[in-house]
Order: C-alpha cells, then structure tokens, then sequence
C-alpha cells in the first residue's frame, strides 16, 4: 500500500512511518523541515512540503491509497491552528485528487459527554484538561467538524495521555466512544492507525484508543 505521512518528523508520525516500513507498505514522509527525519529506507520516500498549504499537500497525496497526519498544535497559543487549517487543506487537495482514506490524531477530551468513560473523568478530568487547554481542543474540534462536513473516508483517532513508551502492539478502542483508558505510547496510536487504515468500520468516525 502507498501511504503518505505528514508531521513525519513528530512523536506519533516517526512512529507512523517506522511502523508503515516495517509492515511492508511504501511511505511517503512529508514534512516542513525534511532534514528533521534520518530514517532511510528504500521504501521511504522523504519530501519536503506544508501541510497548511492546499497546493503544497496536493503535490504529496496525489496516487497515495491512505494519508496518516500527525499534524497538531505546538504549543497551546499556536496562531496557525494547525490541526483545523492542515485538515481544510487535506480536505481540498485529497478531493481534488481522488483520495479518500484520512486517518488523523485527536484527543480523548473530545469526547465531550463521557461515553465508555469513567464518571471521573466525564465529572473532573474531562472539565479540567479542557479549561487548562481550551485552544490546543478547540482547534481539534474544529479539524473533527472540517472531516465531518467533507465527503472523505476518515477516521479521528482520540488517545488519552501520550507516552514515549515501547509499544505493547496492543490497545483498546470504541468507536464515537472513550478511550477506556488513561494511557497510551505514541507507537502504539500509530500501531492503531495502521490497522485501521483499511477497517471500515472506522470510516467518518473518531474512535478511542488507549492502552
């Protein structure tokens, strides 16, 4: 399968593109800075590009089977609304050029009333992390609203705290629900990710993850 990564060089899309070479698939790593990911391979294919920019994204997704973006804030103040604006450009350039299969990270807070949550975190966590970080889960939510009004196959991937863990290569999931969770390594998102590339079950959904 030919798929194209972008935020390649962060903590979930360097696991994306390890575990995409180790599966036997061909990678296409796009990212702003491409000297930020030393992984050779001679199935990877490193390619400079924006992931902000409609035109710039088109020229890298164009005759992939899936895109898998790790695009999201930097920080909590981040003005480029990474997460909404890269998803708009992913949207543009994908129905431009036939692709359909999208499959992004989100949050677990997005999961806003709580389903296959403990009380404790529908009552207290869930409240809290979303007045400590309110921009970083706005723009989210706003990239979740750009997939669901766009006619791609996509899935949102909500995991709770991310660790930079060895992966189990196991997880728990619930579609529009959760994650069960508290946990989980950013190997074992793109562990998910992978395997859920071509499970249709996942299509136009956010789905939990977690350890």
């Amino acid at each position: 399968m030919k798929l194209t990564v972008l935020g390649a060089s962060g903590g979930v899309g360097r696991q994306l593109v390890t575990h995409a070479l180790a599966d036997g698939h061909e990678v296409t790593a796009a990212l702003r800075s491409p000297e930020k990911l030393t992984e050779r391979h001679e199935r990877l294919t490193v390619v400079r590009a924006d992931a902000l920019d409609a035109a710039s994204v088109r020229a890298v997704v164009d005759g992939a089977d899936a895109v898998l973006s790790g695009i999201g804030q930097a920080g909590r103040h981040d003005p480029l609304r990474p997460a909404s604006t890269s998803a708009r450009a992913l949207v543009e350039a994908m129905t431009s050029t036939g692709v359909r299969r999208l499959l992004v990270v989100s949050a677990a807070p997005l999961n806003r009333a709580g389903t296959g949550q403990s009380s404790l975190t529908r009552r207290l966590f869930g409240p809290l992390l979303w007045a400590a970080l309110k921009e970083l889960y706005t723009d989210l939510e706003r990239m979740e609203s750009v997939l669901r009004d766009s006619a791609l196959d996509w899935t949102a991937v909500r995991p709770p705290r991310l660790t930079d863990k060895p992966g189990e290569g196991r997880y728990r999931h619930a579609v529009e629900a959760g994650p069960a969770g508290d946990v989980i390594s950013r190997a074992d998102v793109a562990r998910a990710m992978l395997d859920f590339v071509d499970d249709p079950h996942t299509y136009g959904h956010a789905v939990g993850i977690s350890r």
